[in-house]
């Protein structure tokens, strides 16, 4: 059985492993130099830099089945975050995971009684249910989820848009209030963390596997077209059993012509910088409560000293969307924010290091998208989609992708 996977994102990669260590010829390309798509690190001069805030979610049944945590040497962040405003900052946590918190988070000013009490009903909730289960019945926004369970609007302001803005890169919250069940859930049920080595260990230790399981994986060969059996790469025809498309949402609706694919996107900046000195925010997110510019910040080196040289502070901040401005204009943003939140400290040190620009972080989620995403088997001939744009946006959604397209090859061709 010979097998093509298109792409050497988490999907592909995952897809490529289950495949090869089932007996399959597995040949993977990658039209970039290295594998990860996304998820990459770009390490220069002793720091490492992720592509955009990323954090891995421990308690994500396909990270849990596909990656080896102990080899990831995996580096976590303390729950909760530092809530700041100008001439203020706050903590605000869950006193079950971090109870030295529980004090200071009692007395949060920012959120009220009710809306902790109600944090904590709805952890209650979600620990028990199959996460799957979210994806299905009917759907509203975060907003309209969180208000219709009794949260106030300072709660959704003050915490919500910020916190979970950063992780669906939409600080509206119009987004599926389905995906913000499943990343509540997770939270629950295990930690924020980051690898020693950057996010773009978790692609190289897939890549490194899926190679010890016996499949060839090709980077900076990029595949021009896809036939039923067949890719076209390099002015060559290649013929195959299957061909698997785990590229890109555009690029595998180009190669595939499967218009369901879902191609709208969310973007973001994310910017890395050293500072003189420790923020006081210890191994927590510190989340803009004035405004999105920037939506967050993080003590990188605080979380993951492997980050930086030794004794240097490195942080990042991220912005959403694709604002206007120049990479030093953000950056100065970014001091502004800081020099309000820390009114008795300089934060003049702020030196810029990297940008990354991500016009396509994920694609757009609204309340019930999960009905009209595609199925791997819809392309034409023995052609199959693995990414999370079949799933849900996240790195959960591309690995588990990446299971279910491996499955059904296996399932077609034996």
């Amino acid at each position: 059985m010979d097998v093509v996977v298109v792409g050497g994102g988490l999907a592909g990669l995952v897809c490529a492993r289950r495949l090869a260590r089932e007996g399959a010829e597995v040949t993977l390309f990658e039209h970039d130099t290295e594998v990860g798509g996304r998820v990459r690190s770009v390490r220069e001069n002793g720091y490492t830099f992720d592509r955009g805030f990323q954090v891995l979610f421990t308690a994500y049944p396909a990270a849990r089945r596909e990656l080896d945590y102990d080899a990831l040497d995996l580096r976590y962040f303390t729950p909760g975050a530092c809530l700041a405003r100008s001439g203020q900052r706050s903590v605000l946590s869950d006193p079950i995971r971090d109870p030295g918190s529980l004090v200071e988070s009692a007395f949060n000013a920012e959120v009220t009684l009710g809306d902790k009490l109600r944090t904590l009903a709805l952890r209650r909730r979600l620990s028990s249910v199959d996460p799957e289960d979210l994806f299905s019945g009917g759907d509203q926004t975060v907003r309209a989820a969180l208000l219709e369970r009794g949260f106030s609007e300072e709660f959704v302001e003050r915490f919500a848009a910020p916190f979970y803005g950063g992780i669906t890169l939409d600080r509206t919250l119009s987004s599926s209030a389905a995906t913000f069940a499943y990343t509540f859930a997770m939270l629950s049920r295990g930690r924020i963390a980051v690898p020693a080595a950057g996010m773009g260990a978790i692609p190289e230790q897939l890549a490194r596997s899926a190679r010890e399981a016996g499949a060839t994986v090709e980077t900076g060969r990029e595949v021009e077209a896809v036939g039923d059996t067949t890719v076209s790469l390099g002015g060559e025809s290649l013929g195959a059993d299957a061909v698997v498309v785990a590229t890109d949402p555009k690029r595998a609706r180009e190669l595939t012509g499967v218009g369901s694919i879902p191609t709208e996107a969310r973007g973001c900046v994310t910017q890395w910088y050293t500072l003189s000195g420790d923020l006081d925010c210890g191994k927590r997110l510190v989340l803009n409560l004035d405004g999105d510019a920037p939506n967050h910040v993080v003590p990188q080196a605080a979380v993951a000293p492997e980050y930086a040289p030794a004794g240097e502070t490195l942080l990042s901040a991220t912005f959403l969307g694709n604002p206007d401005g120049s990479d030093a204009d953000l950056a100065e943003r970014t001091r502004d924010a800081l020099d309000s939140w820390y009114p008795e400290r300089s934060v003049d040190s702020l030196s810029l290091l990297h940008t990354d620009r991500i016009p396509f972080a994920q694609f757009a989620q609204p309340p019930g998208f999960y009905t009209d995403l595609p199925d791997v088997r819809d392309p034409e001939g023995a052609v199959y989609l693995a990414g999370e744009y079949t799933r849900w946006s996240s790195i959960q959604g591309a690995m588990e992708s990446g299971r279910v397209a491996a499955g059904a090859v296996l399932a077609d061709l034996e």
